[in-house]
């Protein structure tokens, strides 16, 4: 009995560990453009952290939302080229990359049909969120949309919208369309709600989720992480296959 509690006091303290992943592709790291971090210090501290933790490349994505976060491929790169140039100079061994997390309404839709520049990365994927409550009128009509125009549709934390907790039937239909669901990491935490970390914990279950990513805006996201690499379904993420080291 001694060795078994010791076994699973031992696992509770235990060393936070990512397992196989290297890269990162959703956090808020460019200073001053949306909700994440607010300077390049605290991007450096936070990716100092992520280097601790074995990552090796981070695809950061501001959000682009119209009237609130009003942010162009010109923006982005502008504040990545900073941010690329402190790390070189701290010398972080981490290749930092921008995308977008866009915002799925009709604006977005004007953007789809329009020559605008979206930022992408990996291989033509493209991050796109909802609203957490309601169903998008939008969201299918823009997966096809997307996909006839080369891009491959990444559904920003399926976990945290309740329309799915409401119609898992949708769950199933969006799959179908080989849209690809990302997960938040944190939200194995509870951290959200338990509603989301339980669907989550469903997500994973139905092996529907292809990446994984901090979503980090602040070293809070950071810690939350470290707690997340802790939980009972942490390993059984890291079980699927994953698409993050391929981007």
């Amino acid at each position: 009995m001694l060795s078994i509690f010791s076994f699973f006091k031992g696992n509770k303290n235990s060393a936070p560990d990512i397992g196989y992943l290297q890269t990162d592709i959703h956090s808020h790291l460019i200073p001053n453009i949306d909700d994440g971090i607010q300077s390049i210090e605290e991007g450096i501290s936070i990716l100092r952290e992520m280097e601790s933790l074995g990552y090796t490349k981070v695809i950061t994505s501001p959000h682009t939302m119209w009237g609130t976060y009003d942010n162009t491929a010109e923006t982005i790169l502008s504040g990545l080229k900073q941010m690329q140039e402190a790390i070189l100079e701290e010398g972080i061994n981490i290749e930092l990359q921008a995308a977008s997390e866009y915002y799925l309404d009709e604006h977005f839709m004007q953007r789809i049909h329009s020559d605008e520049e979206l930022l992408t990365f990996g291989q033509n994927h493209i991050l796109v969120e909802t609203g957490f409550i309601n169903e998008p009128p939008e969201l299918k009509e823009a997966s096809f949309h997307l996909t006839m125009k080369g891009y491959k549709m990444v559904y920003a934390h399926p976990e945290r919208y309740l329309y799915l907790l409401e119609k898992p039937s949708l769950i199933e239909e969006l799959l179908d369309r080989n849209i690809i669901f990302q997960l938040n990491a944190v939200s194995l935490t509870g951290c959200y709600s338990k509603p989301v970390q339980k669907l989550a914990e469903k997500l994973i279950d139905m092996k529907a989720i292809k990446l994984v990513g901090t979503d980090c805006h602040n070293m809070g996201h950071i810690n939350l992480l470290k707690e997340a690499t802790t939980t009972k379904y942490w390993k059984k993420l890291l079980d699927l296959e994953l698409l993050n080291n391929q981007l």
